[in-house]
Parts: C-alpha cells; sequence; structure tokens
C-alpha cells in the first residue's frame, strides 16, 4: 500500500504512550513489539518473520481483550488506561490490515476499527500525532471507499433572524470579566448574542454536503425518537451518510421520517477536521480544574427536543445554524419538577416543560419559567443544575461547551 511510511512515521514513539502501558505489563509488552515490528516492516518490507505472525495476532487478541473489558461494567467506571490502550491497538490492528492487503472489503474493516478506536476508545490527547494519524486514516478511507460522492444534500438555511422575547438578560459579546462577575459567578444565565461571528462553522456546515465529505463515512451514534424520556426511544449506531441523507435530503418525504438526533456526541473527537471550523469560547477560559472542556455535538432535523433536564457543570449552547426554543427553571425550583425515580433519569423532569399537565403535577405551578429563542451566531449561558427545555424549530447544528 502506498503512504506505508508517512502512516508509519505517525504512529506513536513508545516512550509518548510509555506512562499508559505501565499500568498493563501485557499491553505494554505486545505494543512495544509491534512498533518494532512495523517500524522494521516499512524498513525492509518482510512480512514472513515469526515476530510478523505474532505480533499480528497479539494486536488482535489485545483489542478482543480490551474490548470485553470495556463492556463488562458500566462505561463511566471503566478505568481511563484502558480505553487508552483500546485505541492504540485499534490503530495498530489498522496498520496490520493495511498492510495485508489494501481491498475495498479490507478498507470497510479498517473504517468500522478506527471508528471503534474513537466511540469506545479514548484518543484524546494520547500522543502528538494521534489526531493527524486519524485525519490521514480517514482521507484514505473516504478516497478508497468513495461512499458519498452520489447523494447530494441541501444547504440550511437559517429561519430570519427575530427579535423575540426573552426572559433572561441579553448581551453581545461581553467581556470575560464582565461575563464572569455579572453572570457566572451570580449563577445567572444569559444569552450571548452574535458571538460566533468568527467561526468558519457558520459559513461552512449549513451545506450538508461538506459534513458529508468529511465524515460521511464514520459510524456515529443517533438516538431514534425526538425525546430520550419516552418509552418508544432507542440508539443505534450508522453511518453518517445514512443519518444525513434520511432526515435532510429532499428525496426523502418528510412525513415519512422518524426523528433521528445526533446528540451529546464527541463528534469532534471522532473527527478532528471538524475542530478546525471553531474554537473554544473565552468565556470557558474560567473553569477552576484543570480538566478540559467537554465540547458536544447535536445535529438534526426540525422537532428534536431535549426534555426538561438539568447538567452537573457550567454549560454554554452555541448555536451553529437553524433555532432552538428553550425553556429554563432555576435549581431553587427543584423540588417542583417531578424528577424521575431512576438512577438514568434522575436529572431529567417527568413533565411536558411545553405542555405542562398541571392536574397530573400540581406543584408545578409554583415554578418561574424563562422562555428564550436560540439563533445562529448565539450562545446561551447555563449555569450548573439549571433546568433547561430545549425544541429545535429548524434543521439545527449546536456545539455544547461543559466546564467545571
Amino acid at each position: 500500500m502506498e503512504n506505508l511510511e508517512e502512516l508509519q512515521d505517525l504512529l506513536p514513539k513508545y516512550e509518548e504512550i510509555e506512562e499508559i502501558l505501565i499500568k498493563n505489563p501485557e499491553a505494554n509488552y505486545i505494543i512495544s513489539l509491534a512498533l518494532k515490528v512495523l517500524e522494521d516492516f516499512v524498513r525492509n518490507l518482510d512480512k514472513t518473520n515469526e515476530q510478523w505472525e505474532e505480533s499480528s495476532y497479539l494486536i488482535q487478541a489485545l483489542v478482543d481483550k480490551c474490548w470485553e473489558s470495556i463492556h463488562t461494567d458500566h462505561f463511566s467506571k471503566i478505568p481511563l488506561h484502558v480505553r487508552q490502550i483500546y485505541s492504540i491497538a485499534c490503530y495498530l490492528k489498522i496498520f496490520f490490515l493495511l498492510l495485508e492487503n489494501g481491498e475495498l472489503k479490507q478498507i470497510e474493516k479498517c473504517s468500522k476499527v478506527l471508528d471503534e478506536a474513537l466511540l469506545i476508545g479514548y484518543s484524546q490527547k494520547l500522543y502528538e500525532n494521534g489526531d493527524s494519524l486519524v485525519e490521514k486514516l480517514m482521507q484514505i478511507f473516504n478516497e478508497k471507499l468513495n461512499l458519498v460522492e452520489d447523494l447530494k444534500l441541501p444547504i440550511i438555511e437559517n429561519p430570519p433572524r427575530v427579535d423575540a422575547l426573552c426572559d433572561i438578560p441579553r448581551l453581545e459579546c461581553p467581556s470575560v470579566e464582565v461575563f464572569k462577575r455579572g453572570y457566572v459567578e451570580r449563577e445567572q444565565p444569559v444569552l450571548l448574542l452574535n458571538t460566533l461571528t468568527e467561526w468558519p462553522a457558520l459559513k461552512l456546515w449549513p451545506d450538508l454536503n461538506y459534513i458529508l465529505k468529511l465524515a460521511g463515512n464514520r459510524m456515529v451514534p443517533i438516538e431514534i425518537g425526538s425525546n430520550y424520556s419516552n418509552e418508544e426511544w432507542s440508539q443505534q449506531l450508522m453511518k453518517l451518510r445514512d443519518f444525513l441523507e434520511r432526515q435532510f435530503s429532499t428525496s426523502t418525504e418528510i412525513s415519512s421520517r422518524k426523528v433521528e438526533y445526533l446528540a451529546q456526541h464527541e463528534l469532534f473527537e471522532q473527527i478532528p477536521l471538524l475542530k478546525k471550523d471553531f474554537s473554544v469560547p473565552d468565556y470557558c477560559s474560567l473553569r477552576s480544574s484543570n480538566t478540559d472542556v467537554d465540547i458536544k455535538a447535536w445535529l438534526g432535523p426540525e422537532g428534536t427536543v431535549s426534555p426538561l433536564h438539568y447538567d452537573p457543570k457550567h454549560n454554554l449552547l452555541c448555536q451553529v445554524f437553524g433555532s432552538k426554543r428553550i425553556i429554563l427553571a432555576s435549581p431553587k425550583d427543584s423540588q417542583y419538577l417531578y424528577a424521575h425515580e431512576s438512577e438514568f433519569l434522575k436529572n431529567t423532569s417527568q413533565i411536558e416543560a411545553d405542555a405542562v399537565d398541571y392536574q397530573k403535577f400540581p406543584l408545578v405551578a409554583n415554578v418561574k419559567f424563562y422562555y428564550l429563542y436560540l439563533q445562529a451566531g448565539d450562545c446561551l449561558y447555563m449555569p450548573p443544575k439549571w433546568w433547561h427545555y430545549v425544541r429545535s424549530l429548524s434543521p439545527s447544528f449546536s456545539i455544547s461547551f461543559w466546564w467545571e
């Protein structure tokens, strides 16, 4: 296969990942061996030695073992180094597969392994060239598989901007200091107008063909159903291409569509090329911990709903295209909002915030709700544990930034 040396140069050096590997002696041996074997192969193009076969077999076994470990307990309880080792092992597995042959079936298999490395593993800041390796592999897979050229998607037109009523303060691009003193420290929601005007994403992403070209072949988790608290709600892994075609293609009858939602997904870790189209807002620099900002993507058609719920972190919800209707409620009113009793939904209210049944939920009469619209280029700041209900009024792409 072409570009072997270029790809090999993007693999991690042992010293870059040693701190991760020493937590698992077995993985340490297997991955250090694989890195040496692959380096020797690129130099000599020799697959006949016993170490090649042993290393290829051991990498596959390590991928399988990590996969089993990750799926034996709740995802949040899996040690970080296990997911990191899984991602590294998947990268090496892809390399061995590509060296075996470059047929389309093999490329498709490698593409799936890459998605699993990014979705199940932990690829963030693994090593210096990690993002570059992912970008190069995606480029190769897109060129070889060529699965997006026959699909043409629309360019999303933003609804006309409206000066709608807003029950919380509105500001035009305040300074970080004003934002901190007036809103973060006071735990006061605020709507920041026209804050993202420098983001290339505002011009690039409404053309869904741009997203299709960069990421159409990637497998992503899609929510089926407009509201995750409903019984008929489910999730499914599918190619982003298929999601975009079903939800946005003009050839698909709107009346026949089920509402699907790419929601709360770390899309930009999976598709590093999209990171170049936006920047983390300066307001997120106010975090008090050393942890990174959590960045999530929300892409869907008109009618997607996030039911009334709260998040434990500071939340800056930024609108790239489309508009959303949002209803807020203070943490002070939590006792009146009928949170679900189940552990999974304990941060979610049972009420329909846009059509409250006061006979069924009489205590809601004590709640003060705040109403607003989020439009393209705006950001909504929500302090920790503020309740929020979100409904998309048009095809919509949002990015949320969470920090502590």
